[in-house]
């Protein structure tokens, strides 16, 4: 039996359709959404981890319990500084960066 390929396309293929090419302004808001979502997934996950609530976390850096929820919505951009104090201070882990 033969398929047809013809409708299958790559995601880089779909970005370009909805959002534009690597660069432009509406792909680079899409991106950066996108990376801010994934912070957030990754600290919920640390935070569920540590067998801490939003509410837990929240108070241990002085922060309140809307405002973690909404970085692991990734609807808050998050200060680098904020980043530390969670991974490092709240959940007692530790952060690296790498650039490629």
């Amino acid at each position: 039996m033969k398929t047809n390929n013809d409708n299958i396309k790559t995601f880089e293929s779909h970005l370009e359709k909805r959002y534009g090419k690597a660069g432009s302004k509406t792909r680079t808001e899409f991106e950066i959404k996108a990376k801010a979502f994934a912070i957030g997934e990754v600290i919920k996950e640390e935070r569920k981890r540590a067998n801490l609530t939003q509410e837990c976390l929240a108070n241990k850096i002085g922060a309140k319990k809307s405002y973690i929820s909404r970085i692991e919505n990734g609807h808050n951009d998050i200060q680098l500084s904020t980043l530390y104090k969670l991974i490092e201070f709240g959940l007692g882990r530790r952060i690296s960066l790498t650039i490629q």
